[in-house]
């Protein structure tokens, strides 16, 4: 497998990545935008607006009548959070050429579908039409109102905008239902001509050869559109500590507890300088060998669940669990003080080497599932240097444990979120 990026214009490249062991080919345009209150609910739909229906495919049927045409092709789209940007991907995926009968190619048209989709949307007068817009609303709001339902993630959303109050981060990733209320015809287009002016943009095609004139005519498009303001997305404002950790405590009809923990670390940035970081974070909080499950987990029976994870572009470690309220406390105090075993080196060569090694193996899956690939190099947009999973397994590989402990030395406590059970009256 090998990867090469192309220029295509100011702000937008193209990215392909070759790999012969699929079947099909992917395409995926991905646009990088600045996470902001006023932006974040229109820029989280376009992406699900625009590949729902378009000028030359103006309803579901016609869209997917052509998407059978294409044998069956598979058109998606995703917005996600990324560091202090939000991350807008539409993706199609088709059967290679060479195992179909048509004289003209099955990939080059689905590239020309996704292209026609995203820069001629179903669109009069300088605004998308109300009822496309109706129905995407209604889709985002039960997205969000069922992320608030799921207390898992609605703990783990509120301790992000606990700790980044005030700043790009602490934005939900598609906005909040008022906001998504607010949109209309006129401020979706608005947003989408912003998104095609100010948008970082990586065109990525995954497969064994490059889908014919894809950045050729990627670029044509962005050509004919004027660009300014470009966003840089490798500008990631690191996590500040807190002079002294807060503390929130909300109450809720919930029978199970939720406590998450959020840390700063003085370890951020790209793959480059933060991997230690990544393995720290597994030894304390990732699999069944890792401190936190081992003990605070099983040994203690503290949680019913309890992990870490990273986002590195942030400096950022967060431990979810799930907890009884009369454990809640001693829970906290463990999973504190895992951390300072952790910080003196005391993990075991066990945990040390199981973590490396589970990490090398999930990166090792990448090469197994097209979609993931794609994705693994859309989320690298930020990083300085491009790193394919085997690439960055290999570096995995060559961190110490003297790596970890520092690392781990640079990790503050910032902020704790309990959600608890209301209290009987």
């Amino acid at each position: 497998m090998s990867a090469k990026i192309y220029r295509l214009t100011d702000g937008a490249e193209g990215l392909f990545i070759k790999n012969e062991r699929f079947n099909t080919t992917s395409v995926s345009f991905n646009f990088y935008l600045p996470l902001s209150e006023k932006t974040a609910a229109a820029y989280a739909l376009l992406p699900f607006m625009l590949t729902t229906c378009g000028e030359k495919y103006p309803d579901f049927s016609a869209l997917n009548y052509k998407l059978a045409r294409l044998y069956g092709a598979q058109l998606d789209a995703s917005a996600e959070k990324l560091g202090d940007y939000q991350l807008l991907r539409m993706r199609i995926s088709v059967i290679n050429d060479r195992y179909t009968f048509e004289s003209e190619s099955l990939i080059k048209q689905a590239a020309d579908m996704l292209l026609s989709l995203i820069f001629e949307p179903k669109a009069s007068d300088g605004a998308f039409c109300e009822e496309d817009l109706s129905r995407e609303k209604r889709k985002a709001v039960e997205h969000i109102k069922g992320e608030i339902s799921e207390k898992r993630i609605y703990a783990k959303n509120r301790l992000i905008e606990e700790m980044y109050k005030g700043s790009a981060y602490g934005v939900p990733k598609c906005g909040t239902v008022k906001d998504v209320e607010a949109i209309t015809g006129k401020s979706l287009y608005c947003a989408w001509e912003d998104m095609l002016k100010k948008a970082y943009i990586r065109v990525q095609a995954v497969g064994a050869a490059i889908p014919s004139r894809l950045f050729e005519d990627a670029a044509l498009r962005l050509e004919n559109t004027e660009r300014r303001d470009i966003t840089d997305c490798r500008l990631n404002e690191p996590t500040a500590p807190a002079q002294t950790p807060f503390e929130i405590t909300e109450r809720m009809a919930v029978q199970q507890g939720k406590l998450c923990l959020g840390f700063s670390s003085e370890m951020y940035g790209d793959d480059d300088v933060s991997l230690p970081l990544m393995v720290m974070t597994d030894v304390f909080g990732g699999g069944p060998y890792s401190r936190l499950f081992t003990n605070v987990r099983e040994k203690m029976s503290l949680c019913y669940y309890c992990s870490a994870s990273s986002v590195r572009q942030k400096g950022l470690i967060t431990v979810e669990s799930g907890v009884e309220e009369q454990n809640a406390e001693k829970a906290q105090r463990e999973i504190l003080s895992q951390l300072e075993t952790v910080r003196q080196g005391g993990f075991t060569d066990f945990e040390f080497e199981s973590s490396v090694k589970s990490i090398c193996d999930s990166l090792s899956t990448y090469n197994d599932s097209q979609a993931a690939l794609d994705t693994w190099y859309a989320l690298k947009a930020s990083n300085h240097t491009l790193y394919s999973p085997e690439e960055t397994a290999r570096k995995i590989s060559e961190i110490t444990r003297a790596d970890v402990v520092k690392a781990a030395g640079g990790v503050r406590l910032h902020t704790v979120y309990r959600l608890l059970p209301k209290e009987a009256k």
